[in-house]
């Protein structure tokens, strides 16, 4: 994790994709890449598995964060709330 302040290095971006590109065009043994790289086999397993698994990792290509809700969903919660507050007004009335 990148301390504060720490600006990213665009070249390691292009050294990664290089790595990445290479295992794609058939070198499919992350332990010669490893070595001829400096790079830990482990990293570059890592690297390829979030590519062929994106559905695990939905930051990396689109929107980050908690997905936005509908705007029905909160008509609805809207509506559930009326009547709950409802509910309990009767529910005071009674005693």
């Amino acid at each position: 994790m990148a301390r504060k302040g720490q600006k990213q290095n665009p070249l390691a971006y292009r050294f990664k994709d290089e790595i990445i590109r290479r295992y794609a065009d058939g070198e499919r043994n992350p332990a010669r890449l490893s070595e001829e790289y400096g790079v830990s086999k482990k990293t570059i397993q890592n690297w390829i598995y979030k590519l062929e698994h994106p559905e695990r990792y939905p930051g990396l290509g689109g929107k980050r964060g908690r997905p936005k809700d509908s705007e029905t969903d909160w008509k609805e919660r809207y509506e559930i709330l009326k009547k709950y507050h409802a509910f309990l007004k009767a529910q005071r009335e009674r005693k």
